[in-house]
Order: structure tokens, then C-alpha cells, then sequence
């Protein structure tokens, strides 16, 4: 029950960085030089001033020609070359003008012939060069029209998008040389502490231990294009911490992060300081490492500036206070520098070894993780090495890490090959992929489709040996495959199952994935599952409702050979107990071969209800479908003991009173 009332006390990773977003605001838009302007995000949109390109120009070296005269000897009468407008002479049939790659198409000439398709040019007595074209040519011929590329007037980049290397060349070939930006935040680091001195000590005293968490965090600010401010070492003293704080507001910060102060101890002044001089939004967080988070905003004393400074009061553990610099800094920066998706990208990986969860807070675990081009059936994916004792003063455990695990809080052994969401915190390119298929080059794969492919391919678990009943778990989501927003549907199914494992027969989670709203991406993971891997149970969660990307009960009808109405009955009316959007739902459920197919809801609730009300039958069920007839059903109440209403007037009257009553949002 401890257990249980600490965590209660404590706001969710998920609520906590809501609220961090919702306190950010974008800066002011800022105009700056094109060149300095990359990594930044438009505050407006650009529009092309000219066409481009401005006038009809050649796609090679060649000819320009009359399209209708055809093949033939002809004088060339003028040359038009990249850089000059070919002397403002006419092409009328009869003659050609030679043109280099890039320039100006003469006027009258309506297509181009390739040097390659023309003889040698021969002099004639007047002076003339006569030329002979050996083949015709159709009107447009290697002619780029004017604005065929970009249209006078058209939008070249809109607001809200980065500003990258290529973008700064398109930019500048629109002729836009100042750019409106959202500016850098300024982020000021501080660091508490009676015990820590500058990093350059070279003999320490007993009780000293050298700052890391301050220069870490500057380069972890510098690492997202801050500018940053250095307000060093602060004592555990109230006057001091005033002054330093006085001291970032007047320099105009954006952004205050400190590390250390903010825990329970009876000098830990960082968390009484912010709450004086601005609001807490929250100072405890349901997570591991990091609990003692404290996130506040203080009300700035500059009028002109009239802003509040974002503070987040960071734990002094060192990898407690990176992890949470990771996970509610990086969004907060990015947020105020206009990014529209602050959120750090997230892929699938599987684990290499076995980890051992946290059985009350959500664990954001340190590993490395790289590319592998076969998970051992065939398939590419992400593997993710743990980095050893996940201690948070242990600083060796973000040593070379790249993600973090987002590990949930079952208090269960994730075994080794188990797939789990990773967010990325580093560059993974300099962690070499396993040796490469002979078929397969490094030039044949990007770094964005490594990505693309993870998300949607499968990722196999390795099976548990005392599995008799396999269960995969399919989540369906554009939003998880694409990188922009956690998996919580997915942890949640395999948690339950897992935990239910005696009462389902044995059942173990051995396969997960995720794939976007698409027929043929389902219907390739569920064809594999059931058809290769032969698992018992495939679980999807989520594109069962009515928006035009719900498809997730096509995919399933299609594949199934025989229907299992009586589980979407049971589900239909579990979740009607709490929602009477529940009658929305479009599932399909049935078997193909030895599978039993479900689809169920995409919320991480609902599906732990429907799984839990599914449970009593779902273990009679496994062993029928493998053609145990020797299964007794459960005794059989006589229809004369029943109710006198049937089976859909119950549900109906259900589905009405709860309708009526229920005052709930979609949940389900």
C-alpha cells in the first residue's frame, strides 16, 4: 500500500510533459541572414518572387530547332550559352542556334537536339557553320518551360518548417536572402551544491565530488542550438540562489535549468525558491530515474520582456538529471523555437538481454542501439544493448547511450528479443549495422528508411520456453509508426497478458509490432504470425473506429476463415459499461487456421477491460481450435433459468441506460 500511495502522489511522464507544453510558448518571430538561419523554424511563409527558371531554358548541350523541320542539314545562326540571352536572334525554320545545358532557348526555336544526335559543323563560304540534325524532334523537347520548377508566386516553404542545408539553397535560388524565424531559446545552467567544485580541481577534499551535471547540460543545451548562459556552481544558500536567479532573469533567459536542491533534504532550497517567485506546475514525477523533476514558471521582473521563464528544477543524481533533460527539456526548447512536433523521435528495438522492470515507476532505461539486418527470421529491425547498471548517479550508464528503453512498470523480467519503444537521444550513425547481405549495399540504405523500415516490419520475441499459449500484439497507429507519440496500447496488452499468463494456459507475449493505418502493412503481420510463426492469440489494438483511416477490421475479415461474433459481444458490452461510444466500434474477430484473431480498442484502458472480460473463455477456446473435443464446456444454465428477455434486448437495455447516464468522453 506504500507503494501504491507514493506513486498515486506523483504525476505521470505523460501528464508532466502535457503540462510543460502547455506552459511553452513560441518566441517572437526574429528576421536573420539566410546563412544563419539553418536549424531554425520559418515564422512565415516564402513565396517565390520569380519564376523559376525565368525563362525557357535547355536541359542539355544540343540545338535548338524548329520541331517541324525535321531531320536535315541547317545554319546555325547564333550561339546561346548559360549566362546570355543568344543575342536576341530569331530561330525561323530553316536554321537551329547551338545552346549549352542551362541556356536561354532562342525564340521561334520550340525543342532541342542533342549534340549527340547532330553531325559535325561544317563551314560554309559565307561564313555560315551548317550543322545535320539526324533525327526529329517533338515540340518541348528537352526545353524546361519557364516557372517549371517553381511558379511565380508559389509557396516554396511554409511556416513551421525547418530550415536545413537544402532548404538555405532553396531559399536562396527564390532570392530570399533574410529570413523570419522563431529565435534559439536562451538557456541558463545552474548547479547546487555545498559538495561540488569546478570540474579543473585537481586534488579534492574529503566530501568534494567535481561538477559534471553542469557541463553536460550546457552540452546537451548546445547540442539543440540554444544560446546558452553559465551561471556556474551556487552554495545550498537561499541569499545565493536569489541573487543567481536574479541574475538569469535580467540576462533575459528563456529557459532555467538547475540541477540538484530539488529533493526532500533540509538545504535543498532550489524547489521553496521557485515556488516564491513563480508557479509549480508539478515536483514529483512517476518515473525512473528522475522522480524529484520540479517544473515551474517564473513571472520575469523586466516588463519590456514580458514573458515567463520556463524552470526546470533538475535532480542532482547525473543521470537522473540528463534523462530528464532529454525528456521534458528537449520538447520544452524545441516548442519555444517553433518546432510543431517537439517530440524526440521513437523507434521499435528488441532487447539483447533480459531486463528486469521497476514494478511501480516506468523506467527510461540507457542502452545502445543499432541497426541489425536480421532479427534471426529474415527480418531487419532495431537491437538495443542495455548499458549495464542503471544506477542514476552511475554516469557510465549514459556512456555511449543513444535511446532511451521506455520499460513499463510490471515488475516482470522483459526477456531477451522482446520489443519495446526507444527514444532517441543521440545520433545512432556512428553504431555500425550487423555485416550486410552480399544482395545489400551501405548505399542502398538511409537513415530514414532504417527508420521506416523498423516501425513497420515485426519484431520478433524470442519465444519463452514454458509458452503454451503465444500471443502477438499488433499495434495499429500512424502516430506510433511514425515516430511522433509513444506506444501505450502495446505495453499495457503485453502487461496483462503476461501477468494473466496462468489463467490463459501458459500464455506468453512472444511477438510485438507496430504498423501504420494501411490494409496491406496489417495484413503482411498477420498473415505472418498466424501462417510462419503459428502463434495462438494475435491481439490488434487500435483502427476500429469510423474515421477514414480505420481500416483495421477490413484487413482482419479479409484473412479470417471463420468469425468469432461472441467476443465482440462480451467486449461490446464490457466497454459499454463505461462509455456508450463503445457501440462505435467496427471489430472484427475470428480464426485463420490455428490463430484466433481480435481486434481490439486502441486505448491502453479499454484494452486491459476487454482482455480481462475475454479471459474466462479465452483458454477453452485455445485448446478447441487446436481440436480438443475432450474439453468439457462449463455446466450449461437452462434457457428456462434464464432471463425472460433474450441475449440483444439485454444488450440493448444496457446499451440505452448507459447512454442515458453516462457522461464519459470516447475513451475507448
Amino acid at each position: 500500500m506504500a507503494g501504491a500511495d507514493a506513486s498515486a502522489a506523483m504525476v505521470s511522464v505523460d501528464d508532466a510533459l502535457q503540462k510543460v507544453l502547455t506552459a511553452c510558448r513560441r518566441l517572437h518571430p526574429v528576421s536573420v541572414q539566410l546563412e544563419d538561419a539553418v536549424g531554425m523554424v520559418l515564422a512565415e511563409d516564402v513565396l517565390a518572387r520569380d519564376p523559376l527558371p525565368p525563362y525557357r531554358a535547355s536541359i542539355k548541350d544540343g540545338y535548338a530547332v524548329v520541331a517541324s523541320d525535321g531531320p536535315g542539314e541547317y545554319s546555325v545562326i547564333t550561339e546561346s550559352r548559360a549566362g546570355n540571352d543568344g543575342v536576341g536572334v530569331t530561330v525561323t525554320p530553316g536554321t537551329v542556334a547551338y545552346v549549352t545545358t542551362g541556356g536561354p532557348i532562342p525564340e521561334g526555336a520550340d525543342a532541342v537536339v542533342q549534340v549527340e544526335d547532330v553531325e559535325q559543323e561544317k563551314e560554309t563560304l559565307d561564313g555560315l557553320k551548317r550543322v545535320k540534325i539526324l533525327v526529329g524532334a517533338s515540340q518541348g523537347l528537352d526545353i524546361r518551360p519557364v516557372g517549371c520548377d517553381i511558379e511565380k508566386g508559389a509557396t516554396v516553404m511554409k511556416s513551421g518548417e525547418l530550415v536545413g542545408i537544402s532548404e538555405i539553397g532553396l531559399l536562396a535560388s527564390v532570392g530570399v536572402m533574410m529570413v523570419k524565424v522563431y529565435p534559439r531559446p536562451m538557456v541558463a545552467v545552474l548547479s547546487t551544491g555545498d559538495e561540488l567544485v569546478e570540474p579543473t580541481t585537481q586534488n579534492l577534499s574529503r566530501g568534494q565530488i567535481r561538477d559534471s551535471n553542469r557541463a553536460m547540460v550546457l552540452a546537451a543545451a548546445v547540442q539543440q542550438q540554444c544560446k546558452i548562459v553559465d551561471l556556474g556552481i551556487a552554495h545550498d544558500n537561499e541569499e545565493e540562489l536569489e541573487k543567481v536567479l536574479d541574475r538569469a532573469i535580467s540576462a533575459g533567459v528563456d529557459v532555467l535549468i538547475t540541477s540538484g536542491g530539488v529533493s526532500m533534504g533540509d538545504r535543498d532550497f532550489v524547489k521553496p525558491l521557485l515556488e516564491r517567485r513563480g508557479t509549480i506546475h508539478f515536483n514529483r514525477i512517476l518515473m525512473k530515474p528522475g522522480k524529484p523533476l520540479t517544473f515551474a514558471e517564473i513571472k520575469s521582473t523586466d516588463e519590456k520582456a514580458a514573458k515567463n521563464i520556463l524552470a526546470f528544477g533538475l535532480p542532482g543524481n547525473p543521470v537522473s538529471c540528463l534523462v530528464c533533460f532529454h525528456v521534458f527539456a528537449v520538447p520544452a526548447i524545441r516548442r519555444l523555437a517553433g518546432w510543431e512536433n517537439p517530440h524526440l523521435q521513437r523507434v521499435l528495438a528488441r532487447i539483447k538481454q533480459p531486463i528486469k522492470t521497476d514494478s511501480i515507476r516506468p523506467e527510461f532505461h540507457r542502452a545502445i542501439i543499432r541497426w541489425e539486418l536480421s532479427d534471426g527470421s529474415g527480418n531487419p529491425g532495431f537491437v538495443a544493448e542495455s548499458t549495464g547498471h542503471q544506477m542514476s548517479s552511475r554516469l557510465l550508464s549514459m556512456k555511449s547511450a543513444n535511446a532511451l528503453l521506455e520499460l513499463p512498470a510490471t515488475g516482470m523480467v522483459l526477456s531477451a528479443g522482446t520489443s519495446v519503444q526507444a527514444i532517441l537521444i543521440s545520433d545512432i550513425s556512428n553504431f555500425p549495422m550487423s555485416k550486410m547481405p552480399d544482395s545489400l549495399t551501405s548505399s542502398s540504405l538511409d537513415s530514414s528508411s532504417v527508420i521506416r523500415s523498423s516501425m513497420i516490419h515485426s519484431q520478433t520475441v524470442a519465444e519463452s520456453q514454458d509458452a503454451n499459449v503465444k500471443v502477438a500484439i499488433l499495434t495499429v497507429s500512424d502516430t506510433v509508426a511514425l515516430g511522433t507519440g509513444p506506444d501505450r496500447s502495446g505495453p499495457r496488452a503485453v502487461s496483462v497478458v503476461n501477468s494473466s499468463s496462468e489463467g490463459l494456459g501458459g500464455a506468453r507475449v512472444v511477438a510485438t509490432s507496430v504498423v501504420p493505418d494501411e490494409v496491406g502493412k496489417i495484413q503482411d503481420i498477420l498473415r505472418r504470425w498466424s501462417d510462419i510463426d503459428k502463434v495462438d492469440l494475435i491481439l490488434t489494438l487500435g483502427g476500429t473506429g469510423f474515421t477514414p483511416r480505420d481500416v483495421t477490421p477490413e484487413a482482419t475479415k479479409a484473412l479470417i476463415q471463420k468469425e468469432t461474433p461472441g467476443l465482440l459481444y462480451v467486449m461490446l458490452q464490457e466497454s459499454l459499461k463505461v462509455t456508450p461510444f463503445a457501440m462505435l466500434s467496427r471489430a472484427a474477430a475470428g480464426i485463420r487456421g490455428s490463430t484466433l484473431i481480435i481486434n481490439m480498442p486502441g486505448n491502453p484502458n479499454a484494452v486491459a477491460e476487454c482482455l480481462q472480460a475475454l479471459m474466462p473463455a479465452l483458454k477453452h477456446a485455445f485448446r478447441q481450435i487446436k481440436g480438443d473435443k475432450r474439453e468439457k464446456h462449463p455446466r450449461h444454465v437452462p434457457h428456462s433459468a434464464a432471463a425472460p428477455a433474450d441475449v440483444w434486448e439485454q444488450s440493448y437495455k444496457l446499451a440505452s441506460t448507459v447512454s442515458q447516464s453516462s457522461n464519459c468522453s470516447c475513451s475507448h
